[in-house]
């Protein structure tokens, strides 16, 4: 990477607001900003304190991906449910942040209900990713399985533990290579939605592409982000998380976090090793080690939570 990334911002300030993270690292949250705690199982994880209640997220699943860079997805989504079943507590819920299938056919929708069915812990909520979006008619096979009486093209909210949850979709109509968008319809709806609430309820936003701008060339990114960003400006505490970047990175903006995700079933390059986005193949063996979930702690009233980022061989 040159000494000015894409966003016009050197190198060192760069690595001050996003970090490249590995195996097991879990994050306290306190007003917005957060705080490296440690590896998973480290004295420092120890002793954070324990949250009214706790999700997990699985993000590019990918069912139907069957190249070199993981010809086996329905086996690595195996192994991910395995970790959420093996959990100390079982989770409230678990949250899919898109990429269900990879061509939206009903044959991939059907096995992958099928697969996350099997799960142990309780509901799972969904948002669409732009592989989900591939059929005839954009979404139908994911919204019949996985977003019934959701609004629009998938979007929703619900309020669990004194947390308000909002599932944005920025996928629909997605041309290749572009960025993503939420379009003024939703726009709309965040605005209603967010209204009645608080400004020190925490929010958790679900999203599938990052609704900051990591690689504009490469589609990283959510043109009108700024738009439902100056909405949320006005909480607390409001954590973003999003998938469809195959790996974690974490941002600070004000009291906004953004936490990228691994995926269940390939890693992507990191932005600026490669000339574009895509499967990346690793070495033998290591496949476990850059596939993983998230778990996150929730103390409401406290503004503090804890995230773990746990890989499919930790």
């Amino acid at each position: 990477m040159t000494a000015q990334d894409r966003g016009g911002m050197t190198r060192r300030r760069a690595l001050k607001c996003m970090a490249w993270a590995g195996t097991g690292l879990v994050w306290t949250v306190s007003g917005g900003v957060p705080k490296a705690a440690g590896l998973l199982g480290s004295p420092e994880t120890a002793a954070l304190p324990a949250g009214d209640f706790h999700f997990v997220q699985i993000s590019d699943s990918h069912i139907g991906f069957a190249k070199e860079a993981n010809p086996d997805v329905v086996g690595t989504l195996r192994q991910a449910i395995a970790k959420v079943d093996a959990l100390p507590a079982r989770p409230r819920f678990v949250v899919h942040t898109g990429d269900v299938s990879h061509l939206s056919t009903a044959e991939e929708s059907d096995l992958a209900q099928q697969v996350l069915g099997a799960m142990k812990t309780g509901p799972i909520h969904f948002i669409p990713g732009e592989h989900d979006m591939l059929d005839e008619q954009p979404g139908t096979h994911f919204r019949e399985r996985f977003a019934k009486g959701t609004q629009g093209t998938g979007w929703y909210s619900f309020d669990d533990g004194g947390v308000h949850f909002v599932a944005l979709v920025n996928v629909a109509n997605l041309k290749a290579g572009g960025m993503g968008s939420l379009g003024d319809e939703q726009l709309a709806w965040l605005t209603n939605d967010l209204q009645p609430l608080s400004a020190s309820t925490p929010v958790v936003v679900l999203a599938h592409i990052p609704l900051w701008t990591i690689a504009k060339d490469w589609g990283w990114g959510t043109e009108d982000s700024a738009a439902a960003l100056d909405q949320l400006r006005r909480f607390g505490s409001v954590t973003v998380l999003n998938g469809h970047i195959h790996q974690v990175m974490q941002k600070v903006e004000g009291n906004i976090t953004f936490h990228t995700a691994m995926s269940t079933a390939y890693p992507q390059p990191q932005p600026g090793t490669a000339p574009g986005p895509g499967p990346m193949k690793v070495p033998a063996g290591q496949l476990g080690h850059v596939l993983g979930i998230r778990s996150m702690d929730i103390v409401p009233g406290r503004a503090q939570q804890a995230l773990a980022d746990m890989t499919l061989s930790s």
